[in-house]
């Protein structure tokens, strides 16, 4: 899975950390933090829209997320993802995407 070239989130002020307030996400090698439906990672000095470039599918994920479902969820855009497993679960045509 890639994620979009460096994607500049302009005139962000607000500066994340472990104790900003919001949800806090481990995506590889960097941690994201959920803010009004975006997912900000920091990058060299800046704060980047860490969003994915391509559909990654999560093949053979029988679990149905859902608000009782025991995972953590985040408000991502126009849906929500759901915290599994180190991936972030997204509802797309029946099955889930990993972003």
């Amino acid at each position: 899975m890639t994620t979009t070239p460096h994607r500049e989130h302009a005139d962000h002020s607000h500066t994340h950390g472990p104790e900003c307030g919001h949800t806090r996400v481990r995506h590889g090698d960097h941690t994201e933090y959920a803010h009004n439906g975006h997912l900000h990672r920091e990058h060299d000095g800046h704060w980047d829209e860490c969003e994915p470039s391509d559909h990654v599918a999560h093949e053979g994920h029988d679990h149905q997320h859902g608000q009782d479902c025991g995972h953590e969820s985040v408000r991502h855009g126009d849906h929500v993802d759901y915290l599994h497993d180190g991936h972030r679960h997204a509802p797309h045509d029946g099955h889930w995407d990993d972003h």
